[in-house]
């Protein structure tokens, strides 16, 4: 998720799990400790390939975490060593901090490592866009009305559990939303006789009602969305060829391997030029996609592989206008 979202997430469940024993520290310190993992963002790992696929990884570890939960802790003993009666509620905040933010980064489509080194597969639920305001306002709202009412502590908490509540249950409702979704596109498939491999639903920019479709195979992709604001059944696909052909050659290049295990599968190729471009299906709207990474060139007789390089995307805005107005008069 975005970044003001963990710090909110962060800060109400300090709030919740310390706030009234040891005040504002328990709020800031959560708001750190959300925001601690996407640190990694900062940390140059080689190449562009190796930077998008490595985040989220050792540093959203539930693992790794546990491991780090201490260390914060014994930092956080030294700097208000009046605190240190609750070690152990500082323990549980710190990693209830950290656990919550991995777990609702894993609920966005981009691939979140949580078991990283033992299991290294992304757990990508994709039920909720990477920013939604209904999931953010009301863990805001019980922040501020913490700070606000910090004199009447107890009435400030109660309004920071609302607000956790509230932001939680529409994280259900989302996953409800996603597998109802997932059965009306096995429906539509079935019935436009649609071969497949595997399909992706995924929460569209900013809200839970729009819904876009993902379908591949081997050769071909297929894109449609679903409102849950419309009556019928169907889903319009439009279709889309994935070019793998033009992978031949550089299969086992290093940057193809990792881009077709980080994406589930779920990428494109094309050409930019002279340029091999794999694109990540799965984060943008065809065919400005966020992800497109250089992975090889055209040659003749042979296609030669390439160190990776991230393409710039030229955003069409006017695209998500028009999503937008499928979500508001389907």
């Amino acid at each position: 998720m975005d970044s003001l979202t963990q710090v909110a997430l962060g800060a109400a469940v300090g709030e919740a799990t310390l706030g009234r024993k040891v005040g504002y520290r328990a709020m800031m310190w959560g708001a750190i400790c959300g925001t601690l993992p996407d640190l990694d963002v900062f940390i140059p790992l080689g190449d562009a390939v190796r930077d998008f696929t490595y985040h989220r990884s050792a540093s959203h570890s539930l693992i790794v975490l546990a491991a780090l939960t201490p260390i914060v802790v014994w930092l956080i003993l030294k700097l208000h060593p009046q605190t240190r009666e609750h070690r152990g509620r500082w323990g549980l905040l710190v990693y209830l901090v950290f656990a919550t933010h991995v777990l609702l980064d894993s609920f966005t489509v981009y691939g979140t490592q949580i078991l990283w080194p033992v299991n290294t597969t992304p757990m990508t639920w994709s039920s909720i866009f990477i920013i939604d305001p209904l999931y953010t306002l009301p863990l805001l709202v019980g922040v501020s009305a913490a700070l606000v009412m910090s004199r009447t502590q107890l009435k400030g908490h109660r309004w920071n559990t609302v607000g956790l509540v509230l932001s939680s249950g529409y994280l259900l409702w989302s996953v409800g939303a996603k597998l109802y979704v997932e059965g009306i596109t096995r429906e539509a498939l079935s019935n436009g006789n649609i071969a497949y491999d595997r399909f992706m639903t995924m929460a569209t920019p900013f809200n839970t009602l729009l819904w876009r479709v993902l379908v591949v195979n081997e050769n071909d992709y297929y894109l449609g969305y679903y409102s849950l604001r419309e009556d019928d059944r169907t889903i319009r696909f439009q279709h889309y060829p994935r070019n793998n052909q033009l992978l031949t050659g550089i299969e086992e290049h290093w940057p193809v391997q990792r881009l077709r295990w980080f994406t589930k599968g779920f990428y494109s190729v094309t050409t930019n030029g002279q340029d091999i471009v794999i694109n990540d299906l799965r984060m943008g709207l065809e065919p400005d996609f966020v992800f497109r990474f250089k992975v090889g060139e055209l040659s003749n007789p042979h296609t030669n592989a390439a160190p990776p390089e991230r393409v710039p995307t030229q955003l069409d805005w006017s695209r998500l206008r028009v999503v937008w107005q499928r979500v508001i008069s389907p």
